[in-house]
């Protein structure tokens, strides 16, 4: 903490006191009131320019006095310009009327959040995405908002990266892109890896915690990333970043756009590489992608093409590090052949549709197509050939049914469907309605194949060895209905019915008969009031429920899984209570003139109903088995709030304080004799424990100053308390508290033969701790031996490292 303190000094000594006069102002729209976060405020003939911030908040010091014309632009909505006459320090509040340019964004606003909805969620802009991103993967650039914690596997945030939110992991995180969902319809998982510097191509992003508004996919138990691509861009642009850092970390990106042709047409693309050694051994990312956007923008319609791709081939690091070489060789990877990676290829097409039907009635949709193939590769010694389909070899009196090989597992998919949404808004404005909804067609196929064995017998070149179809068919409808009953009280009701029908036909890759066949129904209802205390205060409440089916593994296992009694697992349901308290302001007399502030204070409970979580058993290749549990739940504070003096110096900071507790759990320890069979199983119940992965308490706090025009200085500080690796409660079996400090500069030039010139440096860990934010454990008993033996495995974060942006813009 002294070395914090050191650090944090040294940045704010060299503070200047104010000048004398200061232009500040909230921009908003005119019809709801609610503020533009990221209009664009220019002072006219100084080429001096500013983004509001998520409160719709502007500010320009240093000024004086004079006469000052502001120009104030944003997407979908009619210019303005003001004229201020500063002798003193001013405010200046600007509407802006939504212009007649179609933008498009029906289906994306169709399943956001608002401050009419009474839920709680987190708007992440543009401006704060471009600040966060040298090139790490999107949970990293989201890791100072609320209840957030992540992880990588290779230790620097590039590669395989893990993201929970109120301690739920990525398969209980709902994603979309524009609207349309990107989770894996088995696994649920969402794999940032497949799209990489998508942060670059993004316009906003919405977090969600809970069950959320009604949403596209696999149904949010945890929270949503409502992800929204780069919007019309008026004029054209074009930008390069580049960086360096270690580990051998690099990342080339080149953006361009055209800006709006003959007022109606538009054209954006991007191209990125980023490649990295990572902190573990071999733990190597080669990594490329792309995003192409073209738009028709009429009076009222658009028809918006977007296509973006990654490819990725990355060594894996997923065994860990044992705990016995945490403090010897943390860096330690237990995987050697040259070439064990995965390797896979995801390309999204999106064809996105919007018209005004009648002046307060407008209806969008789109139509998507996502292509996902690729394999992961590994070396396995002394394997049984009769688990291949490979007969064994005979010499002369020996026979040979064993033998080292190399093989692919596989995975060939296809992800098609529609999503849509008609909105309505009354003259008055007080109503808003929306029908929404989707219909998703999953198809893929898993398939091994060997192609290589040291005794190959009859085995052909890429000996396949199982194969199972699955097909999902995914389809909801929801309708959204928003009413201000008074100006201060409004009232929300949000209701889905959606619909799964999943198979899978064949042999999985333990030659176990996987075909089955499943379907489920589900009603999600949500309702919930808002009112406004005051001009800038807000009070809400909700209440919602959320139903998601099980993963593949769940259905694949269910005949593994006799000792905890199950069969057939079951859908399992949320009943989720949010509480919450808004407030933004400025120029509270206590911080001065200028100063901006927000509040946010939100009380969750989350009660699960037959929620899956691990037993301690596993199957036969060893991945963990999940039982459903009767009752369990998550209940905590998030606290949230910043302020802002004069974008000189801004203060941030949240803390998350929760409980999350299973009620009637049983843990299974097997106990095997000497050649390894199971010969028993111990049983412990606990009448209440800890949810594995899940924090009691989880913090992020940023100070940044601006002692220069265009340079900032930012120290972020994320603490997050102690996380069990299962669901016992064990300190035998948890991951340690960790606290970080990272560094982060940037400084803005405005040279007159370009638009802007940015160098930027990322130090992470600064105080150089050394950590793990993940990890996994099994253990075993053995017959006439009462010890229980833990087998713990982490996965460490990188000490001390840095990135080096240098970024241009035209």
């Amino acid at each position: 903490m002294k070395k914090l303190l050191f650090v944090m000094a040294a940045i704010v000594l060299p503070l200047q006191l104010l000048a004398q006069f200061n232009l500040s102002g909230r921009v908003a729209d005119a019809a709801s009131g609610n503020a533009l976060a990221g209009a664009n405020v220019v002072l006219e003939n100084t080429g001096t320019g500013v983004a509001t911030n998520q409160l719709g908040n502007f500010v320009f010091s240093n000024l004086p006095a004079g006469t000052y014309t502001l120009n104030i632009s944003y997407l979908g909505f009619e210019g303005q310009k003001v004229t201020v006459n500063l002798q003193q320090d001013e405010q200046v509040q600007v509407r802006l009327r939504a212009q007649v340019l179609q933008t498009g964004e029906v289906v994306v606003s169709a399943t956001r959040a608002s401050e009419k909805t009474g839920t709680t969620f987190t708007n992440v802009s543009k401006q704060e995405i471009a600040e966060r991103n040298f090139g790490q993967d999107l949970p990293y650039l989201l890791e100072q908002t609320p209840s957030v914690v992540v992880n990588s596997d290779a230790g620097a945030g590039v590669g395989y990266t893990g993201i929970r939110i109120r301690g739920s992991d990525i398969t209980r995180i709902n994603v979309t892109v524009n609207g349309i969902p990107v989770n894996d319809s088995e696994s649920h998982g969402t794999f940032f890896v497949n799209m990489p510097d998508l942060a670059s191509s993004i316009e906003d992003v919405q977090v969600q915690r809970g069950v959320g508004t009604s949403t596209n996919g696999a149904g949010a138990f945890g929270a949503s990333l409502n992800i929204r691509t780069i919007g019309v861009n008026r004029e054209a642009y074009a930008e390069a970043v580049n960086a360096y850092g270690s580990f051998d970390t690099w990342r080339h990106s080149v953006s361009f756009g055209s800006g709006l042709i003959n007022d109606k047409f538009t054209v954006d693309g991007r191209l990125s590489k980023i490649s990295s050694d990572g902190y573990i051994d071999r733990a190597s990312s080669d990594l490329k992608s792309y995003y192409l956007a073209a738009g028709y923008h009429g009076k009222t319609g658009m028809l918006k093409f977007v296509t973006f791709s990654g490819r990725e081939k990355t060594y894996q690091a997923w065994n860990g590090v044992p705990e016995d070489k945490l403090e010897t060789d943390r860096t330690y990877n237990s995987l050697t052949y040259e070439n064990e990676t995965d390797n896979y290829q995801q390309d999204h097409y999106q064809l996105h549709y919007s018209k005004d039907l009648l002046p307060r009635l407008n209806l969008g949709g789109a139509f998507h197509f996502t292509r996902g193939r690729g394999y992961y590769e590994q070396y396995k010694y002394n394997q049984k050939l009769a688990n291949y389909s490979i007969a064994p070899v005979a010499l002369g009196d020996t026979t040979i049914s064993r033998s080292d090989l190399i093989r692919q597992k596989w995975l060939d998919n296809y992800f098609y469907g529609a999503t849509y949404a008609l909105n309505y808004t009354d003259e008055a404005g007080k109503l808003n309605a929306t029908l929404g909804g989707a219909w998703n067609k999953y198809d893929g196929d898993h398939f091994g194949e060997v192609i290589w064995a040291r005794y190959a017998s009859n085995s052909e070149l890429g000996q396949r060895y199982y194969f199972n179809n699955a097909l999902k068919t995914d389809f909801n409808i929801f309708g959204k209905v928003n009413y201000q009953l008074t100006h201060k009280l409004g009232v929300f009701g949000d209701l889905q019915y959606r619909t799964i029908d999943y198979s899978i036909d064949g042999v999985d890759d333990d030659n176990r008969n996987v075909t089955q066949q499943v379907d489920f129904s589900f009603i999600n209802p949500k309702a919930g009031v808002t009112y406004e205390i005051s001009e800038g205060q807000t009070a809400y409440a909700s209440y919602a429920v959320g139903n998601r089916e099980p993963t593949r593994s769940d259905f694949t296992d269910k005949s593994l899984n006799t000792q905890a009694g199950a069969t057939d697992p079951k859908a399992e349901t949320l009943y989720n209570l949010e509480i919450g308290y808004r407030l933004r302001g400025s120029n509270l007399a206590i911080l001065g003139k200028g100063a901006r502030y927000t509040l946010d204070a939100n009380f969750y409970h989350m009660d699960y109903d037959n929620q899956l979580v691990l037993t301690g058993q596993l199957n036969d290749v060893g991945s963990p088995l999940r039982t459903n549990i009767k009752d369990s739940y998550r209940t905590g504070m998030e606290l949230a709030g910043m302020v802002n003096f004069n974008d000189f110096v801004e203060l941030s900071s949240n803390v998350t304080f929760s409980r999350n507790k299973i009620r009637n759990f049983t843990d299974y320890l097997y106990v095997y004799d000497d050649d390894y069979n199971v010969e028993d199983v111990v049983e412990t119940s606990y009448s209440e424990t800890d949810i594995s992965f899940s924090p009691a308490v989880v913090s992020a706090h940023k100070l940044e100053v601006q002692p220069l025009k265009g340079f900032r200085a930012a120290i972020l500080y994320k603490t997050v308390g102690k996380q069990y690796l299962d669901n016992t409660g064990s300190e035998d079996r948890k991951i340690d508290a960790y606290q970080v400090a990272d560094l982060r500069l940037r400084y803005t030039l405005k040279p007159s033969f370009m638009k802007e010139l940015e160098l930027a440096l990322l130090v992470n860990n600064l105080l150089n701790q050394k950590y793990v934010a993940n990890g996994y454990t099994w253990s075993e008993q053995y017959v006439g031996d009462n010890t229980r033996y833990d087998y713990n495995y982490y996965y460490p974060q990188a000490t001390r490292n840095f990135l080096l942006s240098l970024g241009v813009k035209f």
